[in-house]
């Protein structure tokens, strides 16, 4: 892939004429192996920008749809997640960049271009919940059998360290006493 690949999702500011303006992209393995600590291992994204243009303020409108490619993390197979999400940015041109929020971006009057490829990344990145499981059913049996062996294990190995460790006798004194 070439190292400029990414400059596919730099967006002109210079130029855009006032009003809206649509811009398609379609995000792909390349994309997200080109970002840095992924945790999307591939996938096929639709992405539609559309750019309101008003005298150096540009409001971007994200959507977002497609199938990506996570870990799960219940068996550490691979699980599809569907994306389906939209969001909102303001990009504004000006000379105090430190005015930046969460939602507003400022440009400096002479760089006149934004890079997208990061907040594409992070709109469909964002999508991913905080744990990852497959359906009930769906992930690696041999996986689970061996986490439900283990699981047993260790209770086994609790269960036999409160019945030989005399502070739990004192404490199970204490609750037979109520």
């Amino acid at each position: 892939m070439n190292v400029d690949k990414l400059v596919d999702y730099k967006l002109q500011l210079a130029g855009l004429p006032l009003g809206n303006q649509e811009f398609d992209y379609v995000v792909d393995t390349e994309f997200f192996a080109r970002m840095e600590s992924s945790e999307i291992h591939s996938g096929l994204v639709n992405v539609a920008i559309n750019v309101n243009n008003s005298q150096n303020c540009y409001t971007l409108d994200f959507s977002v749809t497609g199938d990506i490619q996570i870990t799960c993390d219940r068996c550490l197979d691979e699980m599809t997640h569907h994306v389906d999400d939209s969001y909102r940015l303001t990009v504004r041109i000006g000379d105090n960049a430190a005015d930046d929020a969460d939602d507003v971006i400022v440009v400096p009057k002479d760089q006149r271009e934004i890079d997208l490829a990061p907040f594409i990344y992070d709109t469909i990145a964002l999508t991913i919940p905080i744990r990852h499981v497959h359906a009930d059913g769906e992930c690696n049996s041999d996986m689970e059998k061996r986490l439900r062996s283990l699981d047993a294990d260790a209770d086994a190995d609790d269960n036999e360290f409160v019945k030989n460790d005399p502070r739990w006798d004192a404490l199970r004194d204490l609750l037979d006493n109520k």
